[in-house]
């Protein structure tokens, strides 16, 4: 199991196994084992790690970050700490304060703790899901890994394919917390906590903040604030024994890190960037405009169509169907990145926090939109716009206003479900096979949004909507992504953003503190000396890949030939005129479907390497 995650942890590996007592019916045993990526006492930190008397034992995939004050505060109750190491401190603060524990832990963390007093198995995940966790219940025990491909090793284990999970990751692009595409597993969700005693597995949420609260304090204090709080992540985060580095996309948000992040270095940083040779999609002239600002030392690789060589490789790594095609810029910035540093520092969380997407303000104009004169709705709303003629161009204004026409009579929360999802319901009816159709539950896949939603009932629909993507999108997709493509070169990313002190205080902001006649308008006021004017003063242009081009173009007769394989037709999943139908809409131009090809292209080559048939 360990050894199919070791470029997760090249520098070292352990285990700890304890047998069980008693035959069936008895005390239970457990088997921990770890592959450890060395950056903090890289001498000392060898996992598992237990305490004084060895009654507890833990393994950590991640960072705690406030662990040299939790380490003071253990030693000032009494407690021996043998190595230097942040994971020792998490099994001395459970034997003081039992699972609540994990509310005094600033950091990023999949973990698991083995008490063997109480013989029971706790497994714990971060706030906002930055490192995953994955488990599956079997007779009799209860198997856990970082990855699904760890727990695919163990004999036994059925690779059954989940089709609730298919149909929710044709809607979303990746598969939602709790499920997987397995059904033998599941994924432990952010900020909950799992106990497995006497045969029972409960999981409970730990962390649980309320996004219906709004401070309204005055601008000039949240503008402080703000500063304080996000150079104090920035500075917890470049805690390391190894070289830092920071991935800079030219963006406002990944700028504003490299930033605080120069600020605090007495050297220049290490920045990477990705470019494409697609204008629309680089934005290298950015990243180094502020490269040259800061005074970093950058470097920038070009992803060519022949990216998609690596398409294997993502699909090995990845374990299930994920159709974020920036996972491929990602995995190549990594490769850079990796080749001169061990941490990078990233962006990520910026656009949810402070409402930096452009379908943000598609909200906003749906909000307005909901208290017109009915007669006006239906006019607006009505089928008028699809007659208009748009680019086919994935990033066309006339594009996106169709898409949000289109979707102006629905709810606003199922109008958001019907901006972000790949297949909507109309398209995914027309791609199922009656066979497919057959097998999925009676469960509408809005309720993984509608929950979301829920949590900030009372607020503004740009706030409730950004609040659920910080629960969503990002933990399911983003963090996904970049936890994945990263490890899978051994670099550890690390988020000041996803601090969850920077959380909590953004959360809790007025929408007009956020977006106004721009989006991320207190971030651009609070650092923009840190930025070139080119910067401080551009929109969002989002980590895009122009599969649209490439699809018409070099890998146009790939994906075909990969669709309408019959090995891919025979799996039943899908009716061969639908398919034919995206292909040849989006050779024609007449429609942008790269992203729907792209997610059947993915799927279609996780079966072929991971589904029931590959053993």
């Amino acid at each position: 199991m360990i050894e199919l995650v070791r470029h997760r942890g090249p520098d070292d590996a352990g285990t700890y196994v304890t047998e069980a007592v008693g035959g069936s019916g008895g005390a239970p045993g457990a088997a921990l084992g770890s592959r450890r990526l060395a950056i903090i006492d890289r001498a000392g930190g060898h996992q598992p790690i237990a305490n004084e008397d060895g009654s507890i034992w833990v393994v950590l995939n991640g960072e705690i970050y406030n662990y040299r004050e939790l380490r003071h505060r253990l030693e000032g109750s009494g407690h021996t700490l043998r190595t230097s190491s942040d994971t020792e401190t998490i099994v001395h603060l459970y034997e003081d304060e039992g699972i609540d524990f994990l509310r005094h832990l600033n950091g990023m963390f999949a973990l698991a703790i083995w008490d063997e007093r109480r013989r029971q198995l706790v497994l714990a995940r971060d706030r906002l899901g930055k490192k995953p966790l994955v488990y599956s219940q079997q007779p009799g025990r209860l198997l856990f890994a970082s990855e699904l491909k760890s727990l695919l090793a163990v004999p036994g284990v059925s690779r059954e394919i989940n089709p609730q999970a298919v149909d929710l990751y044709l809607t979303y692009q990746y598969v939602p917390h709790p499920h997987s595409i397995f059904r033998s597993m599941a994924k432990l969700p952010p900020g909950h906590v799992g106990v497995f005693r006497d045969g029972t597995w409960t999981v409970t949420p730990y962390w649980r903040p309320d996004f219906q609260r709004e401070e309204d304090r005055p601008w000039d204090e949240c503008v402080a604030r703000l500063r304080e709080l996000l150079t104090s992540a920035v500075k917890l985060r470049l805690e390391s024994e190894v070289p830092l580095g920071a991935f800079l996309s030219g963006g406002l948000d990944s700028s504003i890190i490299a930033g605080l992040m120069q600020r605090q270095s007495g050297n220049p940083i290490n920045t990477f960037s990705i470019g494409f040779d697609v204008p629309e999609y680089d934005e290298t002239d950015y990243a180094w405009a502020v490269a040259r600002k800061l005074g970093s030392e950058h470097r920038q690789f070009r992803v060519a169509p022949k990216a998609l060589d690596i398409l294997p490789k993502l699909v090995w790594h990845f374990d299930e169907p994920f159709a974020d095609s920036s996972a491929i810029p990602t995995y190549y910035v990594s490769q850079l990145c990796r080749q001169h540093v061990t941490v990078a520092l990233t962006g990520d969380g910026g656009d949810e926090l402070f409402a930096g997407y452009p379908r943000y303000r598609a909200v906003r104009l749906g909000e307005q939109f909901d208290r017109r004169p009915g007669w006006l709705r239906a006019m607006v709303g009505g089928p008028y716009w699809r007659w208009l003629p748009a680019s086919a161009r994935q990033k066309s204004v006339v594009r996106r206003f169709k898409k949000l026409a289109a979707s102006l009579r629905d709810d606003p929360q199922r109008r958001y479900l019907e901006w972000i999802s790949i297949f909507n319901f109309a398209r995914r009816a027309e791609l199922y096979t009656d066979d497919f159709v057959a097998q999925l539950p009676d469960a509408d896949p809005f309720e993984f949004l509608h929950e979301a939603f829920a949590r900030s009932a009372g607020r503004d629909y740009v706030t409730r909507a950004s609040l659920t993507d910080l629960v969503t999108y990002l933990p399911c997709d983003l963090m996904t992504k970049v936890d994945i493509a990263s490890m899978a070169h051994s670099v550890e990313c690390r988020q000041p953003f996803l601090d969850y002190r920077v959380v909590e205080f953004a959360a809790a902001l007025p929408i007009r503190y956020k977006l106004r006649l721009r989006a991320k308008r207190i971030l651009r006021e609070a650092f923009g000396d840190l930025l070139p004017r080119s910067v401080r003063r551009r929109g969002k242009m989002g980590f895009g890949v122009p599969l649209d081009h490439w699809f018409r173009g070099e890998l146009a007769d790939y994906v075909r030939q990969v669709l309408t394989d019959p090995q891919a037709l025979g799996r039943n999943l899908f009716r061969a005129e639908a398919v034919e139908r995206l292909l040849a809409e989006h050779a024609s131009g007449r429609f942008d479907h790269s992203r729907r090809l792209w997610a059947l292209l993915f799927l279609e080559l996780w079966q072929r390497q991971w589904g029931a048939d590959q053993r």
